[in-house]
């Protein structure tokens, strides 16, 4: 019985057979087909949003459907913001500002922080500890202002306080559950190995709850920049929100819009900041970024 045999196909891909009767197959690299569709570099595509938006701002102020008093044009604001920059009034606001958050968002990272390990390790910590956060987190801080008024005066330590607020309870929700969320098996491992109490904690607990802590601390930031806005309307001085009430009372729009645009930048540089120590810190966890 003879076998008869089908001629190969695609016979262009197989280059000639060696002297030695091996035959090499001409391979191609495989890629994805997210990265080949990549034609567009990614910083361009996302930079594509924000300038169609400025231009139809522009374009509706140049033909008057929307009026200056209203809200001044990309132009009147860039010019605006040449002015502060150049008296140096917005630089002077600004580091007022980037003080108080900083400020704010120290003592707020070690109380929020400082409470989460407390109620996240212990459950003697979670039973003292857990329920009076969880009450005070449902009382909204911007209406402690008043009180804060009374029991610090009008400086600079109830703006401080406030932004402190803001900052503590996102911090400890997220810590408390990154550390409740550790795998219990990774802990019974950790045992079967030997560690100690401490031990666990440091290799184990900590490391599990980082990426929980990271998002804490970037919902914070966010709540930081919104309580120092606030903060900077009752009674201040100095800062970005000062220069807002100044510009209220003239109805200054271009300026208002100027203060907006640098909270906007700092807190997106904030945010920055932050991502970035997420890539540092947790290279260790390959995760999905989207296709």
């Amino acid at each position: 019985m003879s076998i008869s045999h089908a001629p190969p196909a695609h016979r262009s891909d197989i280059s000639p057979i060696s002297k030695d009767g091996v035959v090499s197959l001409d391979l191609q690299p495989l890629v994805p087909a997210s990265v080949r569709r990549a034609r567009v570099p990614r910083w361009l595509r996302r930079t594509t949003g924000p300038v169609l938006l400025l231009l139809l701002w522009q374009l509706l102020s140049a033909t008057g459907v929307l009026p200056a008093e209203v809200l001044a044009s990309p132009g009147r604001i860039a010019e605006v913001g040449r002015d502060l920059v150049a008296d140096g009034s917005l630089p002077s606001a600004m580091g007022t500002s980037l003080q108080r958050v900083a400020a704010g968002l120290l003592f707020g990272t070690v109380v929020g922080t400082g409470l989460a390990l407390v109620s996240g390790l212990f459950r003697i910590g979670e039973d003292l500890v857990d329920a009076p956060v969880q009450m005070l987190r449902t009382v909204p801080f911007v209406g402690l202002i008043p009180l804060f008024i009374i029991w610090f005066g009008i400086g600079e330590t109830p703006k401080i306080a406030i932004i402190t607020l803001g900052v503590t309870f996102p911090l400890y929700l997220n810590v408390y559950a990154g550390i409740r969320g550790v795998d219990a098996q990774l802990i019974e491992a950790g045992e079967s190995l030997g560690l100690s109490r401490w031990g666990l904690v440091r290799h184990v607990v900590l490391p599990g709850a980082l990426p929980g802590a990271l998002t804490g601390l970037r919902y914070s930031l966010g709540i930081a920049w919104l309580a120092l806005v606030f903060a900077e309307q009752v009674n201040a001085d100095s800062g970005i929100g000062f220069l807002m009430v100044q510009a209220r009372d003239f109805l200054r729009t271009d300026v208002i819009v100027v203060c907006l645009i640098v909270y906007a930048f700092l807190g997106l540089l904030a945010d920055f900041i932050v991502r970035s120590l997420e890539r540092l810190l947790l290279q260790w966890r390959p995760t999905f970024t989207g296709r």
